[in-house]
């Protein structure tokens, strides 16, 4: 695999820490700018909503400049949107920062995916694809502890500088190892790249991702309260509980990158089969803290093997439209990202408890599956057609 690949994980790895490392400075922000708490902690959500909205747009823009100069843009306004954010003093400057380096993470992420799956054989998309994401899942297990302890030696704006300068030697890695365009090269018009986006094969591998993303986070987003209220485990162990979801993810990244080129029917299938069960058992067992320990590591690995496996798929349903498809594959985990907190919530809030946010995950995992079956029924059907 080229070396710059890993150098695009570092930058993705510290926008995966700028993504979630909120959740530990609320509080000091808040006390810091004088707002509330949820105002706060709406940072976390303009982020998102500006993931959402920013992959597809942003990866339109692009199409009209060079990979490597679409990389440095979206990076260095990453970088510097960073830096404001790190001196300002007003909650609506600090607002629009994470707006605007939203937007610039989910440009930078679908160029990136793009670029990768140029720079590596036809063949070899599901490896490079786990390498980049390799980036968010290191930012879950490293990033974003490390920020909420800057946050605690150093203050909230630490965190912020800690990110700005990580992202640093990758701008340096893009300046030196992504090629520019050659003066002849015809760029895609966004047109042409929307027309590939027809491919029934992309949209149901979108839905689906959505889906699994969704069951993921549904789960994650209240594992919390779920291991300390259900499992009974010691509030001071959250941490290292989380960090082993952490670690199943970057072993489930790993495990895609070595199965997803050559093997993806087999890894989706049967590891959303897998995944589907694991849900159910975490439901049914989630009293017991040494099973909720186990398959949260379990869990966390399956969800990250089938998850990256499917964005790996996205890219080669769209080799037509590689920007526009890392976009679209780039919105549709953060559609998952929302939604399944939101879901989860939901079943929270009507008096299910804890544990239901389990079945919510289950639930999404079936309708992606029962998803994946019907299409592949229809593809069938109309194969004899297509023949004739």
């Amino acid at each position: 695999m080229p070396f710059v690949l890993y150098l695009l994980a570092v930058a993705i790895f510290a926008q995966g820490t700028s993504e979630f490392m909120l959740a530990g400075l609320v509080p000091d922000i808040a006390r810091d700018l004088g707002v509330s708490v949820p105002a706060a902690g709406s940072l976390t959500s303009a982020f998102a909503v500006g993931m959402i909205i920013g992959a597809p747009l942003m990866a339109i823009l692009s199409l009209r400049w060079p990979k490597r100069r679409a990389l440095l843009t979206f990076l260095v306004t990453f970088l510097l949107v960073h830096v404001l954010g790190a001196v300002t003093s007003s909650y609506a400057v600090l607002l629009a920062t994470r707006i605007v380096g939203a937007l610039a993470n989910a440009g930078f992420l679908a160029v990136a995916l793009a670029v990768a799956a140029g720079m590596v054989a036809p063949n070899a998309k599901g490896r490079a694809t786990s390498i980049l994401l390799g980036g968010v899942t290191i930012a879950c297990v490293v990033g974003v502890p490390a920020g909420a302890l800057l946050g605690q030696a150093w203050g909230w704006r630490s965190a912020f500088w800690a990110v700005a300068a990580v992202s640093v030697p990758a701008v340096i890695a893009i300046i030196r190892s992504v090629p520019s365009a050659a003066p002849d090269a015809v760029r895609p018009s966004a047109r042409s790249e929307l027309r590939a986006l027809r491919d029934p094969r992309l949209l149901v591998s979108l839905l689906l991702g959505a889906l699994v993303n969704g069951a993921t986070f549904c789960t994650f987003t209240y594992l919390a309260p779920l291991v300390t209220e259900v499992s009974g485990i010691d509030a001071a162990w959250v941490p290292a509980v989380l960090a082993i979801f952490g670690v199943g993810s970057f072993l489930g990244v790993s495990l895609s990158g070595r199965l997803a080129d050559t093997r993806p029917v087999q890894l989706l299938t049967g590891g959303g089969l897998v995944l589907l069960a694991g849900w159910m058992v975490f439901a049914v067992t989630a009293t017991d803290p040494v099973a909720a320990i186990v398959l949260v590591l379990l869990q966390g690995t399956l969800s990250f093997a089938v998850g990256s496996t499917l964005i790996s798929q996205v890219l080669y349903a769209a080799a037509g439209a590689p920007t526009l498809g890392g976009g679209f594959a780039t919105a549709a985990l953060n559609v998952g990202a929302a939604f399944g907190p939101w879901s989860g919530g939901i079943a929270i809030a009507a008096g299910l408890g804890y544990r239901s946010p389990l079945w919510v995950s289950a639930l999404l995992v079936t309708l992606a599956l029962v998803t994946a079956g019907v299409a592949v029924t229809i593809r069938k059907k109309a194969a004899p057609v297509q023949r004739a």
